[in-house]
């Protein structure tokens, strides 16, 4: 039944959604650890390393020997610098800290791998993901017939098809490691924009346009009860609707709007973090004059661990 898990956990959360009304759901793609924090002083350091290293993994530096913490972070921004020149970049740590905030997805992946890949080649075929999500409602279609559920095998089955071949980027209906994340996790890889777009137009279009007017964009975070008051955050998000959704102010988001209100370009967290990094780091502050492109490799490690000369 491991197969049959993606589908039911859609089919959970529509009714879990429906339970609570009043509850809000978010949309709005997010950089996973980076966007809930702030650099507050007294717990920026703390900060930068669950930044740098993840959660999980700066816990567990944290308790780590002086001796320990300089080899493993050594050998941390030894894969970093790229081109050895002793020198790491605010582009090297960018890509570093993104390669982090993904590494749970990964894990994600590496944990279900093995549900999916029936015949065991290191791949996934459309069939094997196919057989292993939907053969039971392919042995036994009379029994889903009448299911008008928004989430539904019927429906659920051409959408999972078309996301796969969306993520198989050499198409050969098999997906490796990488493809298969994308199509699990679409929303962290930007070649799968378009279809995370295309799938929440479908989710909240409840009249088929091929638009989201202000109602269905209510509907979709919250069930009113018949007769029942708004909550203020309701009214809210009314507003938001019509000062920043509704770009071109004609009464609903097309696409474009759509992504412009689930992906937002304004603020890139990942940036920002590089370029501190690089800006606490540098004790001399030569990289001011430089526009933040880079930090050597010692002053890094000497505030990483907290050296003093």
């Amino acid at each position: 039944m491991a197969g049959f898990s993606l589908s039911c956990v859609v089919l959970l959360c529509a009714v879990v959604a429906q339970a609570k009304p009043t509850i809000r759901k978010e949309r709005v793609i997010r950089d996973p650890e980076l966007s809930r924090q702030a650099h507050e002083d007294n717990k920026s350091f703390q900060y930068d390393h669950e930044a740098f290293l993840g959660k999980e993994d700066a816990k567990t530096f944290d308790q780590l020997t002086p001796e320990e913490s300089r080899d493993r972070l050594g050998k941390i921004v030894d894969r970093i610098d790229g081109d050895g020149d002793g020198y790491i970049t605010t582009a090297e740590l960018k890509d570093w800290i993104k390669r982090v905030q993904k590494r749970y997805v990964y894990e994600n992946v590496a944990k279900v791998w093995t549900d999916y890949d029936l015949n065991k080649d290191n791949r996934i075929s459309w069939d094997e993901y196919k057989q292993a999500t939907y053969g039971y409602y392919l042995a036994n279609p009379e029994e889903f017939q009448d299911d008008k559920d928004q989430f539904s095998f019927k429906k659920m089955l051409p959408r999972d098809e078309r996301r796969f071949k969306a993520a198989d980027l050499n198409g050969d209906m098999a997906a490796d490691k990488e493809e298969f994340t994308s199509f699990l996790h679409p929303e962290e890889f930007d070649h799968m924009k378009d279809i995370v777009v295309q799938e929440t137009l479908e989710d909240i279009d409840k009249n088929g346009d091929g638009h989201v007017d202000e109602d269905e964009y209510i509907a979709d975070m919250f069930s009113h009860e018949e007769g029942g008051p708004e909550p203020d955050w309701v009214k809210t998000e009314r507003e938001q609707f019509s000062d920043f959704r509704d770009l071109n102010k004609d009464g609903k988001m097309d696409k474009d709007e759509i992504r412009h209100w689930i992906m937002p370009q304004d603020y890139d967290h990942a940036q920002a973090e590089a370029r501190h990094l690089v800006y606490e780091s540098d004790q001399d502050k030569v990289c001011l004059d430089l526009f933040l492109l880079f930090v050597s490799i010692k002053s890094f490690l000497k505030y990483f661990l907290c050296i003093s000369d």
